[in-house]
């Protein structure tokens, strides 16, 4: 062995130097070395001479490669791979702690929580590397590393690259995987494995960490190999009684002798543990040995009791090193660790890192404002903070969070250790805010009103900027203070990505500059660089910033970014010390459901087609849905036939995008919203296909609210300095007419009543909150008054039934109230259900009746936020090539 590492510290003197022996496996010896170029501490792993002899370099080097492009925050990432003096190796990032084995060397069996927990974080790592094509075939404990209770998949190269020289590996003795864990297939030779052999393997090892000793144990291997061929594994609940069942009868359907019995992917194995209601029902032999309900266990209830935030799990030790570090000391190795978003919040509102990376603040829907201290183990709530709050940013020293409160439209600061929360100024829908070295805000009120600029203690705002909507220019979005506090960085959007661009104010002169196009959500990092959006890829360039001018080739640094493709918004977070923040694309972008849910709250599906679906609308007769449908990047408008359950026809195809659906009052038409570059209205007779009729252009974002029962008349909604009420005379005979707009008010989703006698529609005219108003139509009969018929807030819109009735949400409630059509008092409100989805926002509609609503559903699957540390050396060394 000493002649061995000699011979492999020369060979790789030039860029690895060999420390020491780390460990010895079946299929490789490991050693730690220093990472010359990095200055980093790596784990080389040098394949056995007889196994690289019979796998040989060409075929090594070439499968290892799939390796190198797993990026999940549970696999242990590739750095390198080659043959050195007949030495096939590759490098891994050192992990300091010990591999699962060790852990249950020393502890014999788990906590329950804490072995589930570990099931499931390599359960989504194996997900993420089947979705690529990828099979582990060696699941064991010695091959998961565990570091502050996170675990991380190792060795799926190895793995990989010695499955392709089976056949040649059986004559020299040597064998791939571990007869504890081997699935029946792999055990009996089979070469075809799929996801599902590897499910087996992760059931035996949760069997281990529950029990002590893995569902097969024997004097020799070809002993356990028989019995996983021919033995049926006993319960885990015969071995600890305390296992909730539908663990155990979860562990059972893995352990399946046929992969067509087992979880089909990882993914649902690992659903399955979580929640009782997705476990496989227990045999009759399984439920015998239970001792206590599947859904009552001391587990689930202790799962249930914890709020949201405080499921999010990391390695906090890595963190408290690394955040104690500054710029000038040097890099540790790069970490992916994933925070767990549960499915009731399947996005949130805004989120922020402060700049020196030590916290991260996230807003949801249903659960508030939360605070995580990366140096501790949980997140706190920031008591006195705004319910929905959006649009967050943190102070230069990250004391302080400013943010949108939506109900109020005001621009607020609150400390980050909670308090009262003090008004900045009002805002309309901001398109991001920045807190400059000097105590000033610079954000984008609106969508369409350009940059401003106000102390943080509040005053007078003064312009910076005006969008020149003639010219395509949407808005000015996500300004970035620039070093020195003088320039902003900012996006210049348009409705064509290749013309929108990246542009520098300097404050003093009010000069824009053009640092590049076909780019949005620009972002200046400490590097030298300035990192961009183009779709779901976040991409880099060097910048000057002292000439202002871009001073090298953009590169893309970084795939699957969660992109918000209406506001050109990339869902990644930059520290200024390098700490990332990301959503990962393939995690956030989900295909739901469309369900019908009654008036008392109980589901059934409308389709069984799954897809990204947004504004579903019903026909005036129930019977068809108008929704939008995102394929493949493309936003389009689909037709759907409910009483068959099948799609009728699409109705537009690739027009960029489209928003605001509504049906003309015979169901012949549907009318519409279409980017070019602003929104404009449209028509199309969806059933003979033909060319839609454009009903309205302007410079000024427009969206459709409702058509008047005789057809004629189109109310819609205009963007400017305020949202307002328009009314179209759909027969051309004039221009559009104010209905409500008021300059200093915002007055938004207008639809008409069944007997087209009354617009109902939302204001913030009360300054408290958004309420539902009711105008007579047309204005001006002075035996009609307007009423206001909430007092409590509302969200989004309110939608009629024929018989006169409204709906629309409170919180998490759906309400409605009758409304009397002669004289338009309203009724009692009567809250009908509650769902966390509504208060998430889910889209719905009701159906002409009534009596149900069809609701976009979301998967209840957990989420993941990505954070990577010193992801600036990952960024150096991509900006190289």
């Amino acid at each position: 062995m000493p002649e061995i590492t000699s011979r492999l510290s020369t060979a790789l003197a030039d860029r690895y130097k060999i420390e020491r022996l780390l460990g010895e496996g079946g299929m490789a010896t490991v050693y730690l070395a220093q990472d010359v170029k990095h200055d980093r501490k790596v784990a080389v792993k040098v394949l056995k001479p007889e196994l690289a002899a019979v796998i040989g370099a060409e075929r090594f080097l070439q499968e290892i490669k799939v390796t190198a492009n797993l990026q999940h925050p549970h696999i242990l990432p590739l750095h390198d791979s080659g043959d050195a003096d007949g030495f096939l190796f590759y490098v891994m990032p050192f992990i300091e702690g010990e591999s699962l084995r060790d852990t249950l060397n020393r502890e014999k069996q788990l906590g329950i929580p804490e072995a589930v927990e570990i099931a499931r974080a390599v359960a989504s790592a194996l997900d993420y590397a089947h979705r690529h094509d990828v099979i582990h075939r060696d699941i064991k404990p010695e091959n998961i590393l565990m570091h502050d209770g996170q675990a991380t998949v190792a060795d799926f190269g190895i793995a990989l690259a010695v499955s392709q020289a089976s056949a040649r590996l059986t004559e020299t003795g040597l064998s791939i995987g571990t007869p504890q864990y081997m699935s029946p297939e792999q055990a009996m030779g089979d070469r075809e494995l799929d996801a599902r052999s590897d499910v087996y393997s992760l059931g035996a090892m949760l069997y281990e960490m529950l029990t002590g000793d893995p569902p097969y144990t024997g004097s020799t291997a070809q002993a356990i190999v028989a019995k996983v061929i021919t033995e049926k594994a006993p319960p885990v609940t015969l071995a600890r009684d305390t296992v909730p069942e539908h663990v155990s009868a979860s562990i059972q359907k893995a352990l399946e002798k046929l992969p067509a019995d087992r979880f089909h992917s990882a993914s649902e194995f690992a659903e399955s543990l979580t929640h009782a209601h997705l476990a496989p029902v227990p045999s009759p032999a399984t439920a015998e040995t239970a001792t206590e309900p599947a859904i009552e266990t001391a587990y689930t209830k202790w799962k249930s009791a914890i709020p949201w935030a405080l499921t999010f799990v990391f390695a906090a030790t890595a963190i408290v090193l690394f955040l104690g570090r500054t710029n000038d000391t040097p890099q540790t190795a790069l970490r992916r660790i994933a925070f767990v978003v549960p499915s009731v919040d399947p996005s949130f509102n805004g989120w922020a890192l402060s700049p020196d990376g030590r916290r991260l603040v996230i807003s949801t829907p249903a659960s508030g404002m939360h605070v995580r201290d990366m140096a501790s183990t949980g997140m706190r709530p920031v008591p006195g903070a705004d319910a929905n709050a959006g649009a967050i940013t943190m102070s230069p020293d990250g004391d302080w969070i400013v943010y949108v409160n939506p109900v109020e439209r005001e621009l607020r600061r609150i400390p980050i250790e909670g308090g009262a929360p003090t008004k900045i100024v009002d805002v309309s829908t901001p398109f991001g805010v920045a807190w400059g070295p000097d105590d000033r805000i610079v954000y984008s009120p609106g969508i369409s009103s350009g940059l401003w600029i106000v102390p943080v203690d509040g005053g007078t705002p003064e312009q910076l900027t005006q969008p020149d909507l003639e010219a395509g220019e949407l808005g000015h979005w996500h300004p970035q203070f620039l070093p020195g506090g003088d320039k902003v960085l900012f996006s210049t959007h348009r409705s064509a990505l290749d013309s929108s661009t990246i542009e520098v104010l300097d404050l003093e002169t009010r000069e824009r500059i053009v640092l590049f196009s076909n780019a949005e959500d620009g972002q200046y990092v400490t590097t030298g660089h300035v990192v961009f959006m183009r779709r779901e890829t976040m991409w880099a360039v060097p910048v000057d910033l002292d000439a202002i001018q871009v001073t090298g080739s953009a590169q893309p640094v970084l795939d699957d970014v969660g992109y918000d493709q209406i506001n050109g918004y990339g869902w990644s977070l930059i520290s200024e010390n390098g700490t990332l923040a990301y959503l990962p694309a393939s995690e956030w972008n989900f295909d739901g459901s469309l369900v019908w849910v009654d008036r008392g709250g109980s589901e059934r599906p409308a389709l069984e087609e799954r897809g990204v679906f947004a504004d579903p609308v019903l026909s005036p007769d129930g019977t068809k849905l108008a929704v939008i449908k995102q394929v493949q990047g493309e936003n389009d408008i689909y037709v759907y036939d409910l009483e068959r359950g099948e799609m009728d026809r699409r109705i537009t195809r690739n027009l960029g995008l489209v928003t605001s659906p509504i049906w003309s009052p015979d169901g012949s038409s549907i009318h519409y919203s279409k980017e070019q570059p602003a929104f404009d209205l449209f028509r199309v007779r969806w059933q003979t296909g033909g060319t839609a009729d454009l009903l309205l252009t302007s410079p000024l974002d427009k969206h459709s609210g409702s058509v008047s029962p005789d057809g004629r008349t189109l109310v819609f909604m205009t963007i400017d300095e305020s949202r307002d009420l328009m009314i179209l005379p759909l027969d051309g005979s004039q221009e559009p007419q104010p209905f409500a707009a008021d300059d200093d008010h915002n007055e938004v989703a207008g639809v008409f009543s069944p007997d087209g006698g009354w617009i109902a529609y939302i204001s913030d005219e009360t300054g408290e909150r958004d309420e539902l108003w009711l105008d007579p139509y047309p204005a001006g009969d002075s035996n009609r008054r307007r009423w206001r018929v909430t007092n409590n807030g509302i969200r989004d819109k309110a939608v009629w039934s024929d018989s006169g009735e409204l709906f629309y949400v409170v919180g998490d409630s759906m309400m409605a109230v009758p409304i009397d059509l002669t004289t338009g008092r309203p009724g009692t409100h009567v809250a009908l259900f509650t769902d966390p989805a509504l208060a998430a926002g889910v889209p719905w509609d009701v159906h002409p009746n009534g009596q149900e609503f069809i609701m976009v559903r979301a998967p209840e699957r957990s989420r993941n936020i990505t954070i990577v540390l010193n992801w600036f050396d990952e960024l150096r060394e991509k900006m190289k090539n």
